[in-house]
């Protein structure tokens, strides 16, 4: 897939942090039953990895391991099974290496010279974070103005209210949030609903 097809398989990705390896596969299925199929697993606990290999076997989902930060994270995410990569930040050697593994790749950008920098490397579309601290709404629009080639998804502060604000720029794709998954032990019934609600936001969406 490319990072374009993995940003628009649903107007939301779910930000994961999972603590509890039992917890993956049941949080995979309900999300994915709600019509979110690419899911971002963070790797901020130290089970992510083995989180992003069992949600990996859920039917439908498209599992992307977050918080990608060096060369050794982009190499272990692959060893994992991760199909998209995604990361705070754009630094040459993450970028060098999260290229070179041909993996789609969602590099984390703040302000233009980020974004300028990635697209020298020929990326072209990019986490925008935090998003709501960096601005909000008004400052990812004046900055995808003059640079047209970008396309974005804001994470960081991002709720199923604000959503729609976002969504509703031509410049974003779709959006990273962790409000559909709240901490601890998954209610599916609710995973579900919520995610039912965030892919609806898909009328909000630009072309």
């Amino acid at each position: 897939m490319t990072v374009e097809q993995v940003m628009t398989l649903a107007p939301v990705i779910p930000v994961l942090v999972v603590h509890d390896v039992k917890h993956a596969r049941p949080i995979a299925e309900a999300l994915v039953e709600g019509g979110l199929p690419a899911l971002e697993v963070t790797l901020r606990t130290p089970v992510a990895l083995d989180v992003i290999r069992e949600m990996a076997k859920v039917e439908g989902a498209v599992v992307g391991a977050g918080t990608v930060l060096n060369p050794d994270d982009v190499k272990a995410s692959v060893d994992a099974g991760a199909r998209f990569l995604v990361s705070p930040g754009l630094t040459d050697r993450l970028a060098n290496a999260a290229i070179g593994c041909g993996l789609p790749f969602l590099p984390g950008t703040a302000n233009a010279g980020d974004i300028m920098r990635g697209l020298d490397m020929g990326l072209t579309h990019f986490k925008f974070f935090p998003a709501m601290a960096n601005g909000g709404v008004p400052a990812l629009k004046a900055l995808a103005a003059p640079l047209a080639a970008a396309r974005f998804c804001p994470t960081g502060g991002i709720s199923e209210a604000n959503a729609p604000d976002w969504l509703a720029l031509d410049a974003v794709l779709c959006v990273g949030g962790s409000w559909i998954v709240p901490p601890g032990k998954p209610d599916t019934a609710e995973i579900t609903r919520r995610a039912r609600a965030a892919a609806a936001l898909a009328k909000y969406r630009g072309a």
